[in-house]
């Protein structure tokens, strides 16, 4: 079994990853909220969430994963205050909620599935868990840590010492208004909703100790990770985004009520950005993935971009970026072919070094980038099936579709636009009977990866 490095946001460094069970790791990871389809940015965190289950069971582990629905509670507004989203997208609809709901939690497999990322183990809908979040609201209320108000059960967040452990916020330097809207029934600005109470025209809403309502969005995640993974579990994975508020009120809300730490690891993949800008629903600026497939590319071209940025680093899309990731999967896919057919016999030894390399770099802290990088340096190696099948190896991280990489299906081949116009610099030097020129155009081209065949019409580029 392998050993890996993982970065614990909590500890704020890289930690040997130590699991409760030998063997064993159970996951959980925040899950798309439902009333709209989810945005190749929001896509990214479950690539990361992907990629760290693949490498634990390439490692040895088994994992069991667990990621939510949430169908109600998240409000528009961190303040607790305003429209839950699935209401206002109801009524922008004319749509029940758990009808939006379940469009949009079939549109999200399909994405994912789209983009060879591995279902969870459990996929649980807050809607199904309503009691276990009833149960948990009422502990806090009986321990002392949560209050009733007109409209909720708030958590008081100076009940808990610890507060602002994950994300450095200290409750001192809090002003009314200043973090979030100012609701003026909580005792502190930045106290949380474990409970709202609802409108009778809400159109979600259940029995509970206090009245007819719904849950707070924080405490859908404590209770339903508990329910499936137990009352410590090893890892939490999101966005950075859920540091400040999500993340830190789940550790608060969940501690308090077990009286002990209930994630070992907590683990936030970056921001993607667009153009250099934020990505936002709220801004109209985003993509999904079957815009990216209109646009001419693959899901499978989408995931390699993705993968050529680690997780802990912003990545920043534009569509330079796509069609550079799209030749760059293609010109793989050509040389994967190449070695597929190739009758070299490639060194034992060699071919374990790789696999060394491969391994250092996915066990530290999820380096897929540099994984990648061991790959495209052992496919320069001469062409040989063993090269071939350990590739097929590393692509059980991957999931780039090696396997289905055949020569009728092969990809045509994007030629970047530097090598187009090197090559049209070579014709004019040929023409020019410039032939010192001519050849070292043709090097530089062949350095940039591609060959060039002259022809009576001028010349042909392909993969070198």
């Amino acid at each position: 079994m392998l050993e890996l490095k993982v970065y614990n946001t909590l500890a704020r460094k890289k930690e040997i990853f130590a699991p409760i069970k030998a063997g064993q790791v159970g996951m959980y990871s925040c899950g798309p909220t439902v009333y709209k389809p989810a945005h190749i940015g929001n896509l990214r965190a479950y690539v990361f969430m992907d990629e760290l289950r693949r490498i634990f069971e390439y490692s040895g582990y088994k994992v069991k994963s667990v990621m939510n629905i949430t169908d109600v509670g998240h409000l528009v507004s961190d303040g607790d205050d305003g429209d839950d989203k699935m209401s206002k997208s109801a009524r922008e609809t004319g749509k029940d909620p758990l009808e939006i709901a379940a469009e949009i939690t079939d549109r999200f497999m399909a994405d994912i599935d789209s983009l060879n990322i591995k279902r969870p183990t459990v996929c649980p809908k807050a809607t199904d868990n309503i009691p276990e979040m009833i149960a948990v609201v009422q502990a806090l209320l009986d321990n002392g840590y949560a209050y009733e108000t007109a409209d909720g059960i708030y958590f008081s967040v100076e009940k808990f010492a610890g507060y602002g452990k994950l994300s450095g916020v200290k409750l001192e330097d809090q002003r009314h208004g200043a973090r979030v809207e100012v609701n003026s029934f909580k005792r502190h600005p930045i106290d949380f909703a474990l409970w709202k109470k609802a409108a009778p025209n809400h159109l979600q809403q259940w029995d509970s100790p206090w009245g007819r309502g719904f849950p707070g969005w924080h405490i859908e995640c404590t209770a339903m990770s508990r329910k499936y993974l137990g009352e410590t579990f090893d890892i939490h994975t999101g966005g950075v985004d859920h540091i400040p508020i999500h993340h830190e009120n789940e550790i608060a809300q969940a501690e308090c009520w077990l009286g002990h730490k209930a994630v070992n690891y907590w683990m936030h993949n970056e921001f993607m950005l667009i153009d250099g800008g934020k990505m936002s629903k709220s801004l109209n600026n985003v993509y999904t993935v079957a815009d990216v497939v209109a646009k001419g590319y693959t899901p499978m071209e989408l995931r390699y971009l993705y993968l050529n940025v680690q997780y802990r680093q912003k990545l920043n899309f534009t569509w330079a970026a796509m069609d550079a990731a799209k030749s760059a999967y293609n010109k793989l896919c050509g040389l994967l072919l190449a070695h597929k057919n190739g009758v070299v016999k490639t060194d034992k030894a060699a071919l374990d070094e790789y696999r060394r390399k491969f391994e250092e770099a996915i066990t530290d802290d999820l380096n897929v980038p540099l994984a990648l990088g061991v790959l495209w340096t052992m496919l320069k190696l001469p062409k040989s099936a063993d090269v071939y099948n350990l590739a097929l190896d590393f692509d059980k991280i991957f999931a780039l579709d090696f396997d289905k990489v055949k020569e009728e299906e092969k990809p045509q081949i994007v030629i970047p636009e530097d090598v187009k116009a090197m090559a049209e610099l070579r014709l004019a030097a040929r023409r020019a009977k410039n032939w010192a020129e001519s050849d070292r155009l043709r090097d530089v081209i062949a350095y940039m990866g591609y060959a060039i065949k002259d022809t009576a019409d001028g010349y042909e580029l392909t993969l070198k």
